[in-house]
């Protein structure tokens, strides 16, 4: 007999008080119900059920037994729902809050093509800068950049790095020079990202050491980067911005990178979705769909 059938039998028998209600919960006989439990008892050469005409009982090994089984049928359980979650097809609706720029330029062509491929996938897409409690607004996933904050009750992946790269226009270094050195850019003037008040800081990497931090300093301050990006490439000042929202303007000569041979900073960027005891097939997806893509787009 199939060991894990009779398992489950003797687990359902003790579960349900008797050997005629497991009977019908598995829709055999009850003798074939007593069939099994007694192939158990000849396997483990151990007494597992006190019968008497009016009731049944564990033994001592049986109590033991008993346990172990439902924990096995746990896990046999986990894995056929492993299973069939890796073969199911993404559907429902999925909720999903991201950074402004990034998930026009970057994420939301990934996820859009995505929802083409499962048709019955819907997407409910937010695009904000300011940070949402993800389980309380109730959302399946955010993507983060940088630095991630209380992460409890969360999952996190990292799924892609941002580059970072200082650029100018070509009449900005015509009129004022190349920075040759980072030093240089104390000199120079810069357009300031400011976000929340606070003014955020141009970084470099150093080996073995944290990242250099240099304050921009100069007259315009923006809260949006391709704000940022058009004013840099209209010659208003330096510019510290991702490699992604810059590319093209650099590729047609719009901007001029600098720092060539200078490790670039790289802003890591993070899937986080709520934590529980299987990931459902929706976002499953969606995150091997950003891990794959999202690299080629922004680095």
């Amino acid at each position: 007999m199939d060991r894990l059938t009779s398992m489950a039998v003797f687990v359902r028998a003790v579960d349900l008080g008797s050997f005629a209600a497991a009977a019908d919960a598995f829709e055999m006989s009850g003798p074939m119900v007593g069939k099994h439990i007694r192939f158990l008892e000849e396997r483990l050469g151990v007494r597992l059920l006190n019968r008497t005409t009016r009731r049944q009982s564990l033994t001592e090994a049986g109590k033991a037994y008993y346990e172990r089984c439902r924990v096995v049928l746990k896990e046999v359980e986990a894995a056929d729902t492993v299973v069939a979650d890796e073969l199911s097809e993404p559907r429902g609706r999925l909720r999903v809050t991201m950074p402004a720029l990034l998930g026009r330029h970057c994420i939301a062509p990934l996820l859009i093509k995505l929802a083409r491929k499962y048709p019955h996938l819907e997407l409910d897409l937010s695009f904000g800068d300011p940070i949402a409690d993800i389980i309380e607004a109730g959302y399946d996933l955010a993507i983060r950049t940088g630095e991630l904050d209380d992460q409890s009750g969360l999952i996190t992946r990292r799924i892609a790095s941002q580059r970072m790269v200082v650029c100018g226009a070509r009449s900005y270094l015509r009129a004022n020079g190349r920075p040759k050195r980072i030093d240089d850019l104390a000199s120079h003037q810069a357009i300031i990202y400011r976000r929340s008040g606070r003014v955020r800081p141009w970084l470099f990497p150093q080996s073995d050491q944290p990242p250099r931090e240099i304050t921009p300093i100069g007259r315009l301050r923006l809260d949006d980067l391709e704000a940022i990006a058009d004013a840099a490439a209209q010659g208003m000042g330096l510019a510290w911005l991702p490699y992604w929202l810059v590319r093209e303007r650099l590729d047609t000569g719009a901007l001029t990178g600098l720092f060539g041979g200078q490790p670039e900073f790289l802003y890591d960027c993070h899937a986080l979705w709520p934590r529980s005891s299987r990931m459902p097939p929706k976002v499953r997806a969606t995150v091997d769909t950003l891990a794959a893509g999202l690299p080629k787009l922004m680095t």
